[in-house]
């Protein structure tokens, strides 16, 4: 499930725009390799964190992984349901299971960012 309206990173974050906001997440990809969420470590709200940056951690049954920034911004808010219901990031990784929500630095570097069709052919080659 790759939704078209989102722009995607290699380390399989998601990000959709909303304005000047930017709505960011992980995949489905990632959740589905991840296993089970057990925890999320979320960003604080109001900090600043150039892209790729590390922005939180994701522990799972299986592993631990850090979460990176998509692109530059200010933490505007976090998804405080993660904290009682990490399983939301599996349940719904493109919808309830977001994690921030960013005041985007600028939206020329969502432009560096694949589309759908370019992160189905990058995950192609990573299945083989």
């Amino acid at each position: 499930m790759v939704p078209n309206n989102f722009r995607y990173t290699k380390t399989h974050e998601w990000v959709q725009l909303a304005g000047d906001e930017a709505l960011v997440g992980i995949t489905d990809y990632a959740q589905n390799h991840l296993g089970d969420v057990v925890y999320i470590e979320l960003p604080a709200v109001g900090a600043k964190l150039a892209a790729h940056q590390v922005m939180g951690n994701i522990e799972s049954v299986k592993a631990v992984s850090e979460i990176y920034a998509p692109l530059a911004g200010e933490v505007a808010a976090v998804n405080e349901g993660l904290n009682n219901s990490p399983e939301l990031v599996n349940q719904d990784p493109h919808g309830k299971g977001w994690i921030a929500r960013f005041k985007a630095a600028g939206k020329a570097e969502l432009e560096g960012l694949m589309n759908a069709v370019e992160y189905e052919k990058y995950l192609e080659g990573l299945d083989k």
